[in-house]
């Protein structure tokens, strides 16, 4: 019998791997994102203290409310908007894009695309 290595194993793997090849640094944090069957979440982190700076989700009650669905192509555009306009309050502009291990393509790829539109550089 073979045995097959389950899907969130080989992702956390992958991320594992991606993690070992950047870090999130005061001038250039993380833009960390994490997608769920439910939600999608995205963090800036700055990994030399550990600190996150600024979250965005969509189980925020403002996010929420403008979307039908949570975790559809059209959430994930939003979710880059509001991250990128959170980060760009905070005097973040460029930061080192965290797939977190999943492929650049559908949801993590519309997110990247509406926060680089909404001004953040990576």
């Amino acid at each position: 019998m073979v045995s097959k290595e389950s899907r969130a194993d080989i992702r956390k793997n992958k991320h594992r791997r991606l993690r070992n090849r950047f870090a999130g640094t005061a001038e250039r944090p993380r833009l960390a994102v994490f997608r769920s069957n439910n939600h999608m979440y995205a963090q800036i982190i700055d990994d030399t203290v550990g600190n996150t700076l600024v979250a965005a989700s969509t189980l925020e009650k403002d996010v929420k409310a403008e979307l039908e669905k949570t975790n559809d192509v059209a959430a994930a555009e939003k979710l880059g908007t509001v991250i990128a306009k959170k980060a760009l309050d905070k005097g973040i502009t460029t930061v080192v894009f965290d797939r977190g291990g999943f492929i650049y393509q559908g949801k993590i790829k519309a997110l990247a695309e509406a926060a680089r539109e909404a001004g953040l550089n990576f």
